[in-house]
């Protein structure tokens, strides 16, 4: 898939001029492989799943081979909701919806124990009024989640960039770790570090021995682990 114009990213339209160019699958960032032994970590298997921007990516597809039960997909693209309805339409483990993030009033409080974000958040950021439009989708994730339940957000983006927005408001706990970007240097040495070990934050965004905030090698991933003494049933 060509990348196109970041600027546009918040934009429908875009996105479906995009998928009518481009229909073949593409997955962002990290294929499943790379990301099943942090979500054999965190997300059972009977959980119920929102994946956010889910695009025309084979992730859902691979976690559902792997034994995940029910995932729900969103995209603001019609015309790739539509796409994967029909590519689909044979498993009954996984729906696929139209939907804006920034609203999701269709899916009723504490409707889901996991969701799951890679490039969503970042492709909001890319955008205009993203503060905003990041904010609202955030506090959307937060409502439709269960107490305890798990928002799990992969991005390029480190610390010292993602968590204000991850921290305000403090509403979970928010646990670091990181993968190697496929094709990088990084993912051609042997690892010191699996994607499942936690990777020490300071308070400034630091990190720990052997990485730093800025690494165009690393992928990051946020396990945001709601707060039940912090959660909330207002619709926003």
């Amino acid at each position: 898939m060509t990348l196109g114009n970041p600027q546009a990213y918040g934009d429908a339209s875009y996105w479906d001029n995009r998928y009518r160019q481009d229909n073949g699958p593409f997955d962002w960032y990290q294929q499943y492989s790379g990301l099943a032994p942090l979500f054999h970590l965190y997300i059972p298997k009977r959980h119920r799943i929102l994946m956010v921007g889910c695009g025309n990516a084979v992730l859902s597809e691979d976690m559902v081979n792997d034994g995940y039960q029910e995932i729900v997909n969103v995209d603001i693209s019609s015309v790739v909701i539509e796409a994967m309805q029909k590519k689909y339409q044979d498993y009954p483990q996984l729906r696929y919806e139209k939907m804006d993030v920034r609203d999701m009033t269709a899916f009723g409080n504490s409707s889901f124990d996991s969701v799951v974000d890679k490039g969503m958040l970042d492709s909001l950021m890319c955008g205009p009024n993203a503060q905003q439009n990041v904010g609202k989708m955030l506090e959307e994730v937060r409502r439709v989640l269960k107490p305890r339940g798990v928002y799990i957000l992969i991005t390029y983006g480190g610390p010292h960039v993602r968590m204000p927005h991850l921290k305000a408001p403090e509403s979970w706990t928010i646990t670091l770790h990181v993968v190697a970007k496929p094709g990088s240097r990084r993912a051609l040495e042997t690892p010191s570090w699996a994607v499942t070990d936690p990777i020490p934050m300071n308070d400034d965004g630091s990190l720990g021995p052997g990485f730093h905030c800025e690494d165009p090698d690393l992928h990051y991933i946020y396990v945001c682990i709601m707060d039940p003494s912090q959660h909330t049933t207002n619709v926003y």
